[in-house]
């Protein structure tokens, strides 16, 4: 019998809910900020180590993936539990023709993957020029 959360919410959404607390891994919210000199994407990933990522750059499109195990082993007396996930995410950005895809790099802390992509020279902010008036 359905209840009134199950037509309200969703079945699916309700399971995918689940899942991903039982995984631990979602697909995370991500900053995208334009500085003077570069962009930089700032992905929040709390639970998850740098090595857990991947980041690639194909065909001026910057891709980000993770994948996580994770492994729960409990032993009673007369009672053993294994409990077994897998989690994984994949983001896009499509990044423009003014950015330096050769000079991309990134850093993880504080449960933060920072990417950091710096414009092309010409696409910098450049300050602004006095013209003389002849």
């Amino acid at each position: 019998m359905p209840s009134i959360v199950d037509e309200f919410f969703g079945k699916d959404m309700l399971a995918n809910l689940f899942d991903d607390y039982q995984t631990g891994i979602s697909v995370p919210a991500v900053n995208v900020i334009e500085g003077k000199d570069d962009f930089r994407i700032e992905v929040a990933a709390p639970g998850l180590d740098k090595n857990d990522f991947s980041i690639d750059v194909k065909n001026n499109v910057l891709f980000i993936s993770c994948e996580k195990e994770k492994r729960d082993e409990q032993k009673d007396e007369k009672i053993m539990r294994r409990e077994f996930s897998y989690g994984s995410f994949s983001r896009s950005f499509s990044l423009p023709n003014s950015v330096n895809s050769e000079k991309i790099s990134a850093k993880h802390r504080d449960g933060v993957l920072n990417i950091y992509i710096p414009k092309k020279e010409e696409a910098k902010e450049k300050p602004p020029k006095k013209i003389d008036i002849l």
